[in-house]
């Protein structure tokens, strides 16, 4: 630890004598608190102390002691620490503002006022018995109808490098406002969200697990869905080639498919080409009728960690053949480190339909760059876990080597999207300059205006930054 780090360590306490601070050798606190990543290339990082802020007040009184020391001490902001980008929600010999004890969800006004520590399961569960449902919890099961998970926050309150408590919103601070919504931890720390909330009962969700062959067929009937002049709003579709030695399927790829209905109507049409797709294993099928707390359960059992853990993404538009062409190179590559231990990875199809796209500009907008006018697009999301570092630089060359060929194959077909979605973006990945000489020029604003003095440029070094 360096003296200016131990001497900003120093002034914390005294500024907040009652803070929560966890430092390396005091407690088994501190190694439970940084083994608790996604993934483990985050928990390999070691901070000088861990900070956990109990209000927004303690959060702004971090940022007012740090600017003295910014050019000597880093720091890291970490909410759900869901984001496997190595550095991203932590700084090795730094302080890591860890923001789990912000908790609290405030239903008024149809709105949901949710803590920036709170998780997405005490969010529904306080919504549920209120008829009313939100988009939120990693790639929303309602962004169909409602649109991406930024658009729907009508409010962030944010400590900003000055230490001033802002709101931000369609009438206040609007560039930062704006801003938010994808400029990630560059412009200051969100402490709350506010977000519109809608009615909404049990839906129509699930897994149905099949075989290669079928996969074909299947992206073939997503884009069909995608690019129809009447495709559902009600309908969320994830579509997976996945890979994992626990499967008991041999040495052979298995497929998934991600199925929401957002209405309690059981097998709809519009689901029906992916809920009854044969051969599959039926005795793993989970399609019915549920609550959306137990969806999202579901989901997050499906995506637990197993210790070392990376994404990287590709947007590319509804093409049958660029899809069919990025699935079998992902397989081809896989076949090499199908040995690494625990692993299980995925090619993952999760769509952008034009009807998500077109709730940002009524939303009040956003900084991704993404125009409906274009035409749906689909992320792929290559994602990997497994259980040793000894194994890290094969899986990670194994994943860099089929999402370089499936770009320059989206490329050469003029299907490749220039957007990378920021939550699954790598190292190498420039995920702010795909939004946009534009937008980025507007995150740049905000930037100075905001944080005229580069603290979350200087000193929080993780993520992507606006002036590198």
């Amino acid at each position: 630890m360096s003296v200016k780090t131990s001497q900003a360590i120093l002034a914390l306490r005294q500024t907040l004598p009652n803070a929560h601070l966890v430092t390396p050798g005091t407690t088994d606190e501190y190694q439970s608190l940084n083994d608790s990543y996604l993934s483990g290339f985050e928990s390999d990082l070691s901070p000088a102390c861990i900070f956990l802020p109990k209000s927004k007040e303690e959060v702004a009184a971090f940022v007012r002691v740090l600017r003295p020391f910014v050019g000597d001490v880093q720091f890291a902001i970490r909410a759900a620490g869901r984001q496997p980008l190595p550095g991203c929600a932590n700084v090795q010999d730094g302080i890591t503002v860890d923001l789990r004890s912000l908790t609290g969800v405030e239903v008024r006004d149809g709105l949901v006022q949710v803590a920036a520590g709170e998780s997405w399961g005490a969010v529904y569960e306080r919504l549920e018995p209120r008829g009313l449902g939100v988009t939120g919890g990693g790639l929303s099961l309602f962004s169909t109808r409602e649109g991406f998970i930024c658009d729907n926050v009508v409010n962030f309150e944010v400590v900003v490098s000055s230490g001033e408590i802002l709101n931000a919103n369609a009438r206040e601070n609007t560039d930062l406002w704006v801003a938010l919504r994808g400029g990630g931890n560059n412009l200051g720390i969100v402490t709350r969200f506010d977000f519109r909330t809608f009615k909404q009962g049990s839906i129509y969700a699930g897994f149905v697990w099949y075989f290669k062959q079928s996969f074909p067929d299947q992206m073939a009937a997503l884009v069909k869905e995608l690019t129809s002049a009447d495709a559902s709003v009600e309908a969320h579709l994830m579509l997976s080639i996945a890979y994992a030695q626990v499967f008991g399927n041999g040495n052979d790829v298995v497929c998934l498919n991600q199925l929401y209905y957002t209405q309690p109507i059981e097998e709809p049409p519009v689901l029906s080409p992916f809920v009854h797709v044969q051969p599959q294993r039926s005795e793993m099928n989970t399609m019915k009728i549920q609550t959306i707390f137990e969806a999202t359960k579901e989901q997050s059992a499906a995506g637990k960690s197993m210790i070392r853990c990376l994404y990287m993404n590709v947007c590319v538009k509804a093409d049958v053949e660029t899809l069919i062409t990025g699935g079998n190179i992902w397989c081809e590559e896989l076949e090499p480190v199908k040995d690494a231990a625990g692993l299980m990875c995925s090619y993952t199809l999760q769509p952008y339909p034009v009807s998500q796209l077109r709730k940002t500009s009524e939303n009040g907008g956003n900084v991704l760059g993404l125009d409906p006018d274009n035409g749906p697009v689909i992320n792929v999301l290559l994602l990997s876990y497994w259980a040793g570092k000894n194994d890290d630089e094969r899986v990670t060359s194994f994943m860099q080597k089929a999402l370089k060929r499936i770009e320059r194959n989206a490329k050469d077909r003029g299907t490749l999207v220039p957007f990378i979605y920021w939550n699954y973006a790598f190292l190498d990945q420039e995920a702010l300059q795909s939004y946009s000489e534009e937008n980025v020029r507007k995150l740049r604003a905000a930037s100075k205006k905001y944080d005229p003095d580069g603290v979350f440029q200087t000193a929080c070094p993780g993520g992507f930054k606006l002036f590198k």
